[in-house]
């Protein structure tokens, strides 16, 4: 074959190779260089709140880990759903990932048909921690006992206020189902959404509202400083570190139980297979680093790192028993 009809028949084949190595050197590359820059953390609720410490918790630690500084950025409004949306459609390439709540990313897409996402119109990445849920009046509030503060909202039906992150967060749910099973309507107390968590706990501080029934891990540092006083807890058993406060069974409203918070690592759809390995990878060490156990133990959070499918399997199953309840309790919009 002479030289020209080598160059002929030789050069498509030579450029076909050619782009398959640059392809294939191309996610090569992105795994191996992955991450290059900072990583944003997106907590979809306000300072304050669980979404917050879950980011700066696994923040503080995977830092060590990655390479990278991970940063936290609060975009809150719309009971998360601004801030998931903004992920949701960020580029999928691991820079810009979302510390997902049972909140924005399984109730409230259960309860409301105009969230703008599905609860899998993400990538899982993992579950970090799981958070038992308290009700807790402030110090010096006229209710003492679970009991007492029944007895005031029969008494006075639509007069007590409570706060929440906004409709269908867990902190809404909580008093829905309490309310439900004891066979009062959701008028019997009035809620107030609020940005976020924290700016719930302050709006109870400073007595614009009666109670609350919120995660533990944000209001932990409130009840061993003698500011608020828990009156229930929705773990089957009594919490370690607060033995007086009586469980949801005890007190006979058991379904309280059901309603869990957690917190979660999602990326947007799409986010290429290197980068989840990347997190699983360094996921592992975050679960045995001393400081992120540490930081969870502090505010009562339970670790639960899992792999996406394990991950996926659970917000699925959060989302079919909102949906549920949704339609029990007549939630649905």
């Amino acid at each position: 074959m002479d030289k020209e009809l080598k160059r002929t028949f030789l050069k498509p084949a030579l450029l076909s190779v050619g782009a398959l190595i640059t392809a294939l050197g191309i996610g090569v590359s992105h795994a191996q260089t992955y991450p290059n820059k900072p990583i944003t953390l997106v907590a979809p609720y306000a300072a304050g709140g669980d979404s917050d410490f879950s980011g700066r918790n696994l923040a503080a630690s995977v830092t060590k880990f990655i390479g990278q500084p991970v940063v936290v950025t609060n975009i809150p409004g719309a009971s998360g759903t601004i801030g998931s949306q903004r992920v949701r459609t960020s580029a999928p390439d691991g820079y810009t990932l979302l510390v997902s709540r049972g909140g924005s990313q399984a109730i409230t897409p259960a309860l409301d048909s105009s969230t703008p996402y599905k609860w899998n119109d993400f990538t899982f990445i993992t579950l970090l921690d799981f958070n038992p849920v308290v009700c807790i009046v402030k110090s010096d509030s006229p209710y003492k006992t679970f009991t007492d503060l029944i007895g005031g909202i029969k008494a006075n039906p639509g007069k007590l206020n409570y706060a929440t992150a906004g409709a269908g967060t867990t902190q809404h749910l909580a008093v829905e189902v309490v309310l439900s099973q004891l066979n009062m309507p959701s008028t019997a107390a009035m809620m107030i959404p609020y940005k976020g968590a924290g700016e719930a706990t302050t709006a109870l501080l400073g007595g614009q509202v009666q109670f609350i029934c919120n995660n533990l891990t944000t209001l932990v540092g409130q009840i061993k400083g003698g500011t608020v006083r828990a009156l229930v807890t929705s773990t089957p058993s009594r919490l370690k570190d607060f033995p007086d406060v009586p469980t949801a069974r005890e007190l006979g409203v058991s379904s309280l139980e059901q309603v869990m918070g957690w917190s979660g690592l999602y990326g947007p759809p799409g986010l290429p297979a290197e980068v989840v390995a990347k997190w699983q990878a360094v996921l592992k060490q975050v679960a045995v680093d001393p400081g992120w156990i540490r930081g969870n133990d502090t505010v009562g959070a339970i670790p639960a790192i899992r792999s996406p499918q394990e991950t996926e399997s659970f917000a699925k199953e959060q989302f079919e028993l909102y949906s549920k309840l949704g339609t029990q309790l007549n939630l649905k919009k």
